[in-house]
């Protein structure tokens, strides 16, 4: 596992906290990192994924104030610099990506174009 010194991508406080709630509440996430991925998909051509994984050999290893994050070499590549964040509100909930990579990104902000 190689441990990036140039974050590929960063939490808000919000983000965190959203992702340590998660953890707290589920026994499956016990022991495994928050990945943070693209793909290609969704209504701009790429998307982005979230989930609970297990770190693998080529993964980039982040540390979002205390909340362990690993980005793929390809995904590092795609979202160098963004910022991940969660809302709560009522018509706009969930986590999105910030991506200054992005030429298009779409209104739902989980999806995007390079």
């Amino acid at each position: 596992m190689e441990q990036e010194t140039q974050d590929c991508v960063t939490l808000t406080p919000e983000a965190v906290a959203e992702v340590q709630r998660m953890i707290a509440a589920e026994t499956e996430p016990a022991g495994k990192a928050l990945r943070v991925y693209v793909e290609q998909g969704g209504c701009s051509g790429m998307q982005y994924g979230l989930v609970f994984d297990e770190q693998r050999g080529e993964d980039r290893v982040l540390d979002c104030e205390g909340v362990p994050v690993v980005v793929d070499a390809i995904s590092a590549d795609f979202l160098r610099g963004s910022v991940v964040n969660f809302s709560d509100d009522l018509n706009d909930s969930g986590f999105k990506v910030a991506n200054p990579n992005a030429k298009v990104s779409c209104g739902c902000g989980k999806s995007f174009e390079v």
